[in-house]
């Protein structure tokens, strides 16, 4: 018994090492810092933005803060993002230490020894390594962007399908009214003897009454669609409770000048931002290849604590880089890389460029015909209605032609709601390019908040 507890004291500082080693921790590097201080400033934002409260006359921003804080899509890329930003941490430490037991035995135990080895990697092998696990994740961060923007634009086109369904159901709804009275009229002139064609007149608007009967229960079909559509876009399942529909829709503003619009997304584009991360990942793959050059280290020590006195015996380790041509080439595949990361963000900016010269169109474009429809055509129409009415009453025309202009002027409208339509899809697109066209509320750091992975 006092054996072992002489060995036991002998093996105490080796013990001791041991506790003390597992217990240490490693120095964050630049990159790491920048990346774990916007987790937390990204946790503080969501931790403010308040609850919303969906009722029917919430406007858009209330249904997209509830998607955003809510949706699963979000929440597995926010996941993602912070699992890739505490992997940053096990790729620029040291390996974790061995603990090593080696006995000599013959006809009973002739040596005892127990001990510790330790891998050593240059700092400067670990900081590339560290800065490329920084660059990944800053790509991380660029997907869950992506996906935040990716919601928000899908929400945004739901919401603007689901405006015009409603508009485009109270308008042919109106227009069933009026072909109804069209047909009256038809019937009561060719009954008269007044007017001419108006059995055709009567057999059209039939035609025409039967056609839209069919179009309003195709809407109705296509709205309950919609609405489903709604409700997973708030990321809400199957059997979850049904969300308040809107019954209040608010166009968009007009976005910024084109020129802005590109300083926008250079600076906040997602793909862009996960470009240049690949960019820093493949800069920083290239440092690491460099570093195969420089060898790494192990030691060791071991005490034979049979041994009186103890015997230490400390071992050493080196690799050997000596395979030039396996050096060349794997520098070579980095350097490679890195330049294909490169003329792939190249080939992304040029992308994007015709994508927003295109989008701004289609909005302008909309732009254009709201206010044809506005300034020029409905006020035609108007007119001409008022002149159809004294034309009746001096029995210049028939009494069927005044619900043909009232029918021109309703479709000018579903004209108008189909314009206003495109026009927030487009702008739902424009989204997913700029982020500064989503909604204050949004959980997103601002543009401003990113990582520079190049940084020592």
């Amino acid at each position: 018994m006092i054996h072992s507890s002489r060995r036991l004291l002998r093996f105490t500082p080796l013990l001791a090492l041991t506790v003390l080693v597992a217990g240490c921790t490693t120095r964050p590097i630049a990159q790491e810092r920048a990346a774990r201080d916007r987790v937390a400033e990204l946790a503080r934002i969501r931790a403010e933005l308040p609850e919303p409260t969906l009722h029917a006359k919430s406007p858009l921003e209330d249904y997209l803060r509830y998607a955003l804080l809510r949706h699963p899509r979000i929440i597995a890329a926010h996941a993602e993002w912070r699992a890739a930003v505490e992997d940053i941490t096990p790729a620029r430490s040291l390996p974790d230490p061995k603990l090593m037991f080696e006995a000599d035995i013959a006809d009973m135990v002739m040596s005892l020894m127990p001990g510790l080895m330790f891998d050593i990697m240059t700092p400067g092998k670990r900081a590339a390594m560290g800065r490329e696990a920084a660059a990944n994740a800053e790509v991380a961060y660029q997907t869950y962007r992506a996906t935040v923007l990716q919601v928000a634009s899908d929400l945004k086109k739901t919401w603007a399908d689901l405006a015009y369904l409603d508009t485009s159901l109270v308008l042919r709804t109106e227009t069933l009214a009026v072909l109804e009275r069209s047909l009256a009229f038809a019937g009561a002139d060719y009954t008269t003897g007044r007017g001419m064609g108006t059995l055709e007149d009567q057999i059209n608007a039939n035609t025409e009454t039967a056609r839209l009967r069919i179009e309003v229960e195709n809407l109705n079909d296509q709205r309950t669609a919609v609405r489903t559509r709604l409700k997973s876009a708030l990321g809400l399942s199957r059997t979850a409770d049904v969300p308040p529909w809107p019954s209040v829709f608010t166009p968009s503003p007009a976005p910024a000048d084109d020129d802005t619009l590109w300083e926008q997304v250079l600076a906040a584009n997602p793909d862009l931002g996960s470009m240049r991360a690949m960019v820093a990942m493949a800069v920083s793959e290239v440092d690491v290849a460099r570093k195969i050059r420089t060898p790494d280290f192990t030691l060791g020590i071991e005490a034979d604590v049979k041994a009186n006195p103890i015997m230490w015996r400390p071992s050493a380790s080196m690799t050997l880089p000596i395979w030039r041509d396996k050096i060349r080439a794997t520098i070579a595949a980095a350097r490679n890389r890195h330049e294909a990361a490169a003329a792939r963000l190249g080939a992304e900016e040029i992308a994007l460029a015709a994508e927003l010269a295109e989008m701004t169109y289609m909005i302008r474009e909309a732009d254009r015909m709201i206010a044809f429809i506005d300034t020029t055509a409905l006020p035609g129409i108007e007119q001409s209605l008022d002149s159809a009415r004294a034309g009746y009453q001096s029995g210049m025309i028939s009494l069927s032609t005044l619900p043909t202009m009232e029918l021109m002027a309703l479709r000018m409208r579903l004209e108008k709601a189909d314009a206003q339509r495109e026009r927030e899809r487009a702008l739902a697109d424009l989204s997913l390019l700029v982020t500064g066209q989503i909604p204050v509320g949004a959980p997103l750091p601002p543009p401003h908040a990113t990582v520079d992975s190049n940084a020592h």
